[in-house]
């Protein structure tokens, strides 16, 4: 049991395991998030939440602007990033040291944003037509921001649809039968380094593919002119012969899934007998490269086939994959099989982000809402992509989080200085140090011509 002691001024709590212990609560000089220091290092070597700032339209005037608009999407962004996935927490977060010296300016010295003045930034301001546009298209410009130091030989695409449990009367949210709860249906794009190029929240009842063309379309147009081979992958949700078409216009190898039917399986048929002996105790695979046209489509593609015979199973398992990949059959399967790696990100945001995390009642809102998670994301999946020290170079954002940004920091105000004393656990010094020479290492590689 805690008790009060000591003097009523000094707010001093006592333990009776050890009454020597004291404690003390000093939230305006002691803060448990030091780690994001690191990544505001890295938003200014690569000038991401500047570049933003010049994005967005302010409205708002007089009294109203006690914070730049670039001051508060620092404090939405990073807020997210360290796990506060709203602005329920923004009071506390205000008098922070490490927030507001992130967030800069004013809130060095007064205080950041409370949770007052965030919401109405974040359902009023980034709300706002022009500006809930120019946040659509700020993960793929941060992207190319991110990447102008070393410009990619190649693309690879993946395009995923996932889950927002909705709670109550939201605006949009429906029942889905496949997830079995009321929620949005939100539908993503990554890269091949897990960085998010777009997204866009849906009502809840919408088909996993609706709306492909304003989420693809976009991101396609920003790779061309570009020099590099491009891909993309799929599930059997976006088996549309509209995509196929659109992709194969613009230069894209692609492996997407296609559902199984007779004619498919009658074309490999001599694949699904079992195999003659005795079934072994390891799994049996087979391929097949077939030519395939469905009465949709407008012409023949290739549908690449995979049996899988697995021990102690009476039937084989069989997918296909239509594509137009000028690999193996195995080699395309193979490929494809990586866009696994698209559902382990939008993993790592739903659980480091928490970006299912959309509690506005107003549909537009939660768009926002979402647009500001993909930011505070990306810049997570940024600070994995750099030269990181081996200790932590396989560390997943959750990790990061929790082991990283975590750290607890005490601030010293000098005459000329700001010292943070930073916590020495899960990271050390020498490795906090590590990390600055990797993100000192973008700010001197030359932009190319």
């Amino acid at each position: 049991m805690s008790h009060l002691a000591g003097e009523s001024e000094s707010s001093r709590l006592g333990l009776d395991f050890d009454r020597r212990v004291k404690l003390e609560f000093q939230g305006c000089r002691i803060s448990s998030d030091g780690g994001l220091l690191l990544f505001r290092e890295l938003d200014d070597a690569c000038g991401l939440l500047e570049f933003a700032g010049t994005k967005l339209h302010d409205p708002r005037r007089g009294h109203n602007r006690l914070h730049c608009v670039k001051a508060l999407l620092r404090q939405s962004v990073f807020g997210r990033l360290a796990g506060y996935e709203d602005v329920n927490d923004a009071d506390r977060l205000s008098r922070d040291p490490v927030m507001r010296q992130i967030v800069g300016g004013r809130a060095v010295h007064h205080q950041a944003a409370s949770a007052s003045q965030m919401g109405r930034f974040e359902t009023d301001v980034l709300a706002r037509d022009e500006n809930h546009a120019a946040l659509a298209d700020l993960p793929g410009q941060w992207i190319d921001q991110f990447n102008s130091h070393a410009p990619l030989k190649f693309i690879v695409l993946d395009m995923d649809s996932s889950v927002s449990p909705t709670h109550g009367t939201q605006e949009g949210a429906a029942w889905n039968g496949h997830f079995g709860c009321m929620c949005y249906h939100p539908l993503f794009v990554f890269n091949q380094f897990g960085q998010m190029e777009r997204c866009a929240l849906r009502h809840g009842n919408v088909h996993s593919a609706d709306d492909w063309e304003a989420v693809l379309k976009p991101v396609i147009a920003r790779y061309d002119g570009r020099d590099m081979l491009r891909f993309f992958r799929a599930d059997a949700a976006f088996a549309i012969p509209a995509l196929y078409e659109f992709l194969e216009a613009k230069d894209y190898h692609y492996a997407i899934r296609l559902k199984s039917n007779d004619v498919l399986r009658s074309k490999i048929a001599h694949l699904l007998k079992r195999p003659v002996g005795r079934p072994p105790n390891h799994i049996q695979r087979f391929y097949g490269d077939i030519t395939y046209q469905a009465a949709s489509w407008d012409t023949s593609r290739r549908v690449v086939a995979k049996v899988e015979w697995n021990p102690g199973e009476l039937f084989p398992r069989v997918g296909f994959v239509v594509t137009n990949l000028p690999f193996s059959a195995e080699e395309v399967l193979q490929f494809y099989n990586q866009r696994g790696t698209a559902e382990q990100h939008i993993k790592e945001g739903k659980h480091a982000i928490n970006w299912t995390r959309l509690s506005c009642q107003n549909f537009r809102h939660n768009q926002v809402r979402l647009q500001l998670h993909a930011l505070a994301y990306n810049l997570g999946m940024f600070f994995q992509s750099i030269d990181l020290p081996e200790e932590i170079k396989g560390w997943s954002l959750t990790s990061l989080q929790t082991r990283l940004i975590k750290i607890g920091a005490r601030v010293v105000h000098h005459a000329r200085t700001i010292t943070f004393q930073l916590a020495e656990v899960a990271v050390s010094g020498k490795l906090f140090g590590q990390i600055l020479k990797a993100i000192a290492q973008l700010r001197c590689q030359p932009v190319p011509t």
